[in-house]
């Protein structure tokens, strides 16, 4: 049995209220972050880390170190990267030790939730689980995906086939399924989800959570089911799902692809995406990015110790970009941030609302963004999301 803390979703302020859509500037990463974080919001730290989807950006190389950074977590922590969809994100939850942080994220639609495990919580506890061989959705190692088409050999072969054959009964909620397949097999009114994979699972489960619903949540993917027995306890659900908006018009300027430099991103990487910046021995002053110094007796110092940077800050200046620019959707905008109490302002793109729209003096906080694809490297660093957002 596995007993669940907290809870934490996410959804993009992109697309309509039955189906977001990713930000230019997002991927399963910085959906995984988001939820993540809100997860672990007030609720302590995880000791690992499984992250589950469809469409991790590199499947060679690893998510691991930017997922970690994003989060706050240390370098050392054990990450299991794992390719599924509801069935395999129930399957890591009701598997999990205490103390883990299992999160799912999806493009199609696009959303992510994360589930904090602990010692004491929501009882979660495995009832069912069948692994039945029905493709009719395959994608080759090209990344083609061949898609049969027959909804009706997946409702009568997979869904139906592989509840009665787990002989589960009605169940409370159905993950994986759209909303009339998962009402035909629940009692009662099932939660609405907002996602279909990885992700759908922990979304359900934050409804049943906080409606006090106990019964049989089940989460299935053609003709592959999980089931888990959701029982009712105090829980803490954190959701940051803003209200859908639809997505800002722009155009894309074809261009020479950005290289990347892979020492450079190297050295980059850890104040970038932990947000850190330098403070020198004998200094109060905090330099950002990190960098050496040049006393007035002309030694260079170069031991430094890196010091976490506020996540929240005021608009000091901004512009919006309406010049063309190579493989980014213009217009844009960028803000110069004055990070609250350190004295430190960062040059970022504005994310999470229409260009042109954040003035001097507006509020907000700082969030993992995708900034770039650098010689097919997904390159991240942190946007400003404002408030109002």
């Amino acid at each position: 049995m596995t007993q669940v803390s907290s809870i934490g979703t996410y959804l993009p302020c992109w697309g309509s209220t039955l189906r977001r859509q990713a930000g230019d500037d997002e991927d399963v990463l910085t959906l995984a972050v988001e939820a993540g974080k809100a997860a672990l919001e007030g609720s302590g730290t995880a000791e690992r880390v499984i992250l589950v989807s469809r469409e991790l950006p590199l499947l060679e190389g690893g998510n691991s170190a930017v997922l970690l950074a994003g989060l706050g977590l240390g370098p050392e922590l054990e990450v299991s990267e794992r390719l599924g969809g509801a069935p395999a994100a129930l399957d890591a939850l009701s598997s999990a030790r205490p103390r883990t942080l299992v999160i799912g994220a999806d493009l199609e639609p696009a959303g992510a939730a994360a589930v904090l495990t602990s010692d004491a919580g929501l009882p979660v506890r495995a009832t069912a689980r069948l692994t039945r061989s029905l493709p009719v959705r395959t994608r080759d190692a090209a990344g083609n995906v061949h898609d049969y088409g027959d909804p009706r050999l997946l409702r009568e072969r997979g869904l139906l086939a592989s509840v009665a054959a787990a002989g589960v009964e009605k169940a409370v909620a159905v993950a994986g399924a759209d909303r009339k397949q998962a009402a035909s097999l629940c009692a009662g009114t099932p939660p609405e989800l907002p996602t279909l994979g990885a992700s759908s699972p922990f979304f359900a489960l934050a409804s049943l959570a906080q409606d006090g619903t106990i019964g049989t949540l089940l989460a299935i993917e053609q003709a592959s089911l999980t089931g888990v027995l959701v029982e009712t306890a105090t829980v803490q659900v954190n959701r940051r799902e803003l209200p859908a908006r639809p997505v800002p018009k722009g155009e894309y300027t074809p261009g020479a692809e950005i290289p990347i430099s892979l020492a450079a991103y190297d050295r980059a990487f850890e104040p970038k995406l932990r947000w850190e910046a330098a403070r020198h021995p004998g200094s109060d002053e905090l330099d950002f990015p990190p960098r050496y110094r040049v006393g007035q007796d002309g030694s260079l110092s170069s031991e430094y110790t890196l010091v976490p940077l506020p996540r929240t800050g005021t608009v000091y200046t901004g512009v919006t970009v309406h010049v063309p620019v190579p493989g980014l959707r213009t217009p844009y905008s960028l803000v110069i941030v004055e990070l609250d109490g350190v004295g430190v302002r960062a040059l970022v793109k504005v994310t999470g609302t229409e260009p042109g729209t954040v003035d001097i003096g507006d509020r907000g906080r700082m969030v993992l963004r995708r900034v770039a694809v650098r010689s097919g490297v997904p390159d991240y660093g942190y946007a400003f999301e404002p408030e109002e957002a």
